[in-house]
């Protein structure tokens, strides 16, 4: 549905040129739902907004559906009108001197995407329904909460039927309930409209929780796309791996490469871990676990293998879990029980991290 093939663009700043996206690959399927996720500053906006022919790119090929929309080899930009694409902003953009109804049926009485004025309410009251405002149409755009605009915007994005529906951190705005709750029926919305979705966020959660499949984006180049649960259970890099979301990273050296599982020589001693494709004997890695899978015993040593002595550094209950910070020799781990042991500062404890949780990476 969406294809783009070795996308670049720089801006230039003060007489230096900055490069944003780095030559990018990036493939959507019918109906996806992929979120681009990466910090500030890491080019994921820019991209689409080059999807959306906002920004113009230095070189590359972008396609939607079987149309080819940019192409600096055969000298094609269609423009933003003719993409077939709409577009939420991180603002919403909705115009105040207008009501709910005039904002979602404006694309419609201009440009290319222009109804029969016979046809235009009718369409705009189906776009309302699908975001749940068919009882709003007629109130002022400035009385309406938050949540309410952001419908309003996705309602105006979707009223012209796009191809391609683009999504540029439109939940950053809303307060943190709202915002989960908007995550849900958006996942929700997309989903049964069977349309392909472009959503972009820095916000891990987000994206762990509305993504089919998540592209981790820095510094203008895409690190690793897969499925949430394999970006975060088993990242194949350093980076991804401290990006997404808290990681206890110690390192080392591999001394035994067998595949699943490895031994790496680190700091507290020798830890099996699950290997990563392309390293050998001798390989200095990192070491991910995740602080979930460290496990905590207070009573007596565990059996098996990845046990260390420990001590409580300190311990904080917040209910459905207690957040630890425990000492193995000089190295601080994070780990988060679901016991309602309480645990206390200075208490001699074990740790055990299950193999197959201790991610090698390069």
């Amino acid at each position: 549905m969406l294809t783009i093939k070795k996308l670049k663009k720089n801006f230039v700043m003060d007489k230096s040129t900055v490069q944003a996206v780095k030559g990018v690959d990036l493939e959507l399927a019918e109906g996806e739902f992929f979120v681009l996720l990466g910090a500030s500053g890491s080019g994921k906006s820019t991209i689409l907004r080059c999807v959306a022919g906002l920004e113009r790119p230095e070189s590359g090929e972008m396609i939607i559906g079987d149309k080819v929309v940019y192409s600096s080899e055969r000298g094609i930009s269609v423009p933003a009108y003719q993409r077939s694409v709409g577009m939420v902003f991180q603002s919403y953009a909705i115009w105040p001197h207008m009501t709910v109804g005039k904002n979602v049926s404006f694309p419609l009485e201009q440009g290319r995407n222009k109804l029969p004025r016979n046809q235009i309410k009718g369409a705009v009251q189906t776009a309302l329904a699908k975001v749940k405002l068919a009882d709003l149409e007629n109130r002022p755009a400035p009385l309406l909460s938050g949540g309410q605009q952001q419908r309003v915007a996705l309602a105006r994005a979707l009223v012209t039927n796009p191809t391609l529906f683009l999504l540029d951190e439109p939940l950053s705005n809303l307060d943190a309930k709202l915002r989960e709750e908007m995550r849900f029926e958006l996942k929700e919305l997309t989903s049964s409209l069977g349309i392909t979705t472009l959503y972009v966020t820095h916000d891990q959660l987000e994206g762990l929780a509305m993504a089919d499949r998540i592209g981790v984006i820095l510094e203008g180049n895409i690190l690793e796309v897969g499925p949430p649960h394999e970006i975060y259970s088993q990242p194949k890099t350093r980076k991804v791996a401290e990006f997404m979301g808290t990681s206890n990273m110690i390192y080392g050296k591999v001394t035994r490469c067998e595949y699943p599982i490895g031994t790496v020589e680190t700091g507290i001693g020798a830890v099996e871990a699950a290997l990563c494709a392309g390293l050998q004997a001798g390989s200095e890695i990192a070491i991910s676990i995740r602080p979930e899978d460290v496990e905590v015993h207070i009573d007596q040593r565990p059996s098996g293998s990845n046990v260390f002595e420990a001590v409580v550094e300190n311990a904080v209950f917040l209910g459905s879990n207690i957040n630890a910070k425990i000492m193995v020799k000089d190295k601080m781990f994070l780990s988060i029980l679901k016991s309602k042991k309480l645990l206390s500062k200075g208490q001699k404890v074990w740790i055990q991290c299950v193999a197959e949780y201790c991610i090698a990476v390069k």
